[in-house]
This record gives C-alpha cells, sequence and structure tokens, in this order.
C-alpha cells in the first residue's frame, strides 16, 4: 500500500549512548516533548551501545565519545569511535550524530572515519541538537562550527577531503555548505581566509 504524501511520518528513532546517566534521562526527557522523535534505547558503554543498537535499528544515535569500551569498564576516549564504528557495520541504516565535550582533531577525524555523520558539541542548543538528529535520519550532515573550520582549514577540494576522511563527496559538500552558511561566508576562498585569521593554518 502506498503511503499518501499527507499522511504522517513515523518519528525518527533514536538511541542515546553516553556514559552519564543524568546526560541520558536529559536527552530523553527533552526528546520525549517531540512527536517527530521516539527514543528507543540508552547505553553508558559502547559494548552494550552496539548490542542495543543491533536489535533496536534507530534512525539516529546520539554518540558521546569518551565512554568505557564495556559495562563497569573506564572511559576510553577510543569508546564512542569504536562503538561508532561497530554500529555503522551492524546496522548500515543507523547514522550517528557526535555529541560530545571534545574537539580535540584527532577525535573529530576518528569519529568521522568511523562512518559518524555529523558533531556536535554539548555546548550546542537544544534545538541544535533536535535538528541534526532529523537531518541525520533524512542523511544529511550537521557540524559544529569549531570542528568544521578545523576539517576545511586546509583548503582541500571536496575530492580530497573525502579521500582522506574515507566520507562520500556529497557529505563533504553538505559540511561545507553548512560551514559556509555559519560563518556567514560566500565561498570557500573566503573560508580559507577566516580560518587564517583564525589561527588555524599557516599563510
Amino acid at each position: 500500500m502506498v503511503q499518501s504524501e499527507n499522511a504522517p511520518h513515523p518519528p525518527v528513532t533514536v538511541f542515546i549512548v553516553d556514559d552519564h546517566d543524568v546526560v541520558r534521562k536529559g536527552l530523553r526527557f527533552y526528546l520525549s516533548a517531540r512527536p517527530d522523535v521516539d527514543t528507543v534505547g540508552e547505553a553508558g558503554d559502547a559494548e552494550t551501545a552496539v548490542r542495543g543498537v543491533q536489535q533496536e535499528v534507530p534512525d539516529v544515535v546520539l554518540m558521546d565519545l569518551v565512554l568505557p569500551l564495556k559495562p563497569g569498564g573506564l572511559p576510553s576516549d577510543q569508546g564512542g569511535v569504536t562503538a561508532t564504528r561497530q554500529i555503522r557495520q551492524v546496522s548500515p541504516h543507523t547514522q550517528v550524530v557526535v555529541l560530545t565535550s571534545y574537539a580535540q582533531d584527532e577525535l573529530i577525524f576518528a569519529a568521522i572515519k568511523a562512518g559518524a555523520l555529523s558533531y556536535l558539541l554539548k555546548d550546542a542548543e537544544a534545538e541544535t541538537v533536535l535538528d541534526a538528529i532529523l537531518a541525520a535520519a533524512r542523511g544529511d550532515a550537521v557540524l559544529h562550527s569549531r570542528s568544521a573550520r578545523r576539517l576545511m582549514a586546509e583548503g582541500h577540494s571536496n575530492a580530497k577531503i573525502a579521500a582522506e576522511l574515507t566520507i562520500t563527496e556529497r557529505t563533504v559538500k553538505a559540511h561545507v555548505s553548512n560551514l559556509l552558511g555559519k560563518l556567514h561566508l560566500s565561498d570557500r576562498t573566503q573560508a580559507a581566509v577566516f580560518a587564517w585569521r583564525e589561527g588555524l593554518m599557516e599563510p
């Protein structure tokens, strides 16, 4: 049976991964007020997250990066990256939106190489997080402006950026458009000048 264009769309299903219980509960509470989003599970470590996502097959995972690899373990900066990589393997339908406190270059690159579609910092507005979830469900990327500036600072072509990060050119184009919009810049040349002024690249 073909669904009518005017028929309501099913809510975007979300799985929350963060090793802080209060963060998970806060995100779940905020998202529960949205009829277009349905939180289907949560986890506080990489292993439990992968198992839960494999079972629930959500549209989107909100992923912290520093978390234990196994239940009861110590937080690791490899926890979220490992979980992201395995989730993309066991559930290719699921898109990963990183939501973390860390903006280090190595974590940004590692997360995107592992398959994360979007990268946000926890100082983002609640509406920004929601927008990133809905965008991810459509396959669209959102990057925090500081993270995006770092990814663009070397002035490579879309093809070169895609090759280095092992992502598609379409995803790179989405990141570039998002960055230019956030910074109110009209083209990549202005972005390169901005990056130089901000000390993100050598003149």
